[in-house]
Parts: structure tokens; C-alpha cells; sequence
């Protein structure tokens, strides 16, 4: 009988980075052993830094594309949520081994076998999978919530202020905010362009990548931001916050 060809594939996501605990060098070690120990023939490796949340993995979908084709019979992979983390990827992978193009899956971490019950525990695995995705999901936007409750701002600091990532609050930046605050009283006066105060700002330093001017679209959403005067939007609505602000209303208005 001749011996099933088998690919590695090893999978890290490049948006879960803290909560993965094998890189994908460790993986590939660790998997490597795997199949030397288990006398499996590897046809390839396959390595990608792509999340499984969604469909769309390009290598992964060549890797299979290669087993429809006859080039392997296997998948060696760490764990199944490696493989899957969505229910169209999950239900391509069974269904390979519904009609036995793929014959066999091997996990270090996962007891596999292409009978109907091992088939049905590799669905449950695959269904975890999905569901810590959207609980991740689901608690991250729930976390968002709590803190815009509270009055802060969920996301990046806007021009002049910093992201205090220690005590996780946003500050005033003490050398940014100066210039800032001028940019506000300049327009103010009501004889200035947003081109003209992207030159201004040009001129004490303030640039995008390249050294090239600030656009003046991005000008006029720094003006028309009610962070600097205490409040920022969120999803579509105005939210009162605890940060510090950098003008009055009056300025603003």
C-alpha cells in the first residue's frame, strides 16, 4: 500500500499576536518532529501569516487546490483552528474528506481519525474555533462600549495629544498641542485656507511620511474635531470625554 503524501501547514495571525502561543518557527519544529516520529512522508511546507477569520488565504487555498489535484492525501498542522477559523474554509476541508481526496489530517494537539464520529469532533473543532473568533470579536466591541461609557476615546490620540499606553489614558503632547492650539487660533481669525495652514504647520515641523505637507483634507477633520475641546465622536455620535482639553468651545466654534 502505498504510504499517504502529507503538506505542513503553519498559520499565524498577524491581528492575534499576544494570544498565539507557538510562532510559526516553533510550529514548524515542533511539527517536523511530529512527522519524523510518526514516519509521515512531507511533500512541502506551507507557511502563512494571515488570519483564518475570513476566507481568502491565498497559500492555504493553493495547498488544497494541490490535494484536489493529487499532490498530497494529508494536512499536518498544529491544531485545527490552524486550518479554519471560518465556517466556508472549515466546510471546504471536510468536505475533501467527505469524498476522500483528503485522506487524513494529523495535529499534535487533536486525535484524528476520517471516520463519521472523529469527522463530527474535527466540526466541533472547527466550530470552537469560530466561536472564540466572535466572542473575541464580540468582547472587544463590548470593551469599546465600556470605555465610551466612561468617556474614553477608543482609539488612536489625534495631532497634539498621545496615546499613554502605561497608565492607558490619552495626554496632551507638550510640544505638539502648542502648535495645535495655534492652528486653531489662526483659522479662527477667518482669513486662512487649509492649505495655507498646512504650510503653517510645515513650517514648525509637522509633516506626513516623506517630509510632504499635511493634506488639507486632514486639516479640516483636525478642525473639525471635538476632541480638542473635550469630546470626540463615536460611531456617528458626539461623547463627552475625560481627557484633558486642549481648547475652549468658544475657539472651537
Amino acid at each position: 500500500m502505498k504510504s499517504l503524501a502529507y503538506f505542513i501547514y503553519a498559520r499565524k495571525s498577524t491581528d492575534d499576536d499576544q494570544h498565539q502561543l507557538l510562532s510559526i518557527p516553533a510550529q514548524i519544529d515542533e511539527l517536523r518532529t511530529y512527522a519524523q516520529k510518526e514516519g509521515l512522508n512531507i511533500v512541502d511546507t506551507v507557511i502563512e501569516s494571515k488570519t483564518a477569520k475570513v476566507p481568502g488565504r491565498e497559500l492555504f487555498n493553493q495547498m488544497l487546490d494541490r490535494v484536489e489535484k493529487g499532490e498530497a492525501q494529508g494536512i499536518l498542522a498544529w491544531h485545527p483552528d490552524r486550518l479554519a477559523r471560518n465556517a466556508v474554509d472549515a466546510g471546504r476541508v471536510v468536505y475533501l474528506l467527505d469524498r476522500n481526496i483528503l485522506d487524513d489530517l494529523k495535529f499534535p494537539t487533536f486525535w484524528f481519525q476520517n471516520t463519521p464520529q472523529r469527522l463530527f469532533m474535527l466540526s466541533i473543532a472547527f466550530g470552537q474555533s469560530k466561536y472564540y473568533v466572535d466572542s473575541l470579536s464580540e468582547n472587544t466591541k463590548r470593551g469599546f462600549r465600556q470605555k465610551v461609557r466612561r468617556g474614553e476615546f477608543p482609539g488612536v490620540a489625534p495631532l497634539g495629544y498621545l496615546n499613554d499606553r502605561v497608565n492607558r489614558k490619552i495626554i496632551i503632547d507638550p510640544k505638539i498641542s502648542l502648535v495645535v492650539k495655534e492652528l486653531f487660533e489662526i483659522y479662527s481669525k477667518g482669513n486662512s485656507t487649509c492649505k495655507s495652514l498646512s504650510l503653517f504647520l510645515k513650517s514648525k515641523g509637522i509633516v506626513s511620511r516623506g517630509g510632504i505637507p499635511i493634506h488639507k483634507s486632514r486639516v479640516a477633520s483636525i478642525l473639525s474635531n471635538p476632541f480638542y475641546f473635550g469630546y470626540f465622536r463615536y460611531k456617528g455620535e458626539i461623547h463627552q470625554g475625560i481627557h484633558e482639553p486642549l481648547i475652549t468651545k468658544k475657539l472651537f466654534d
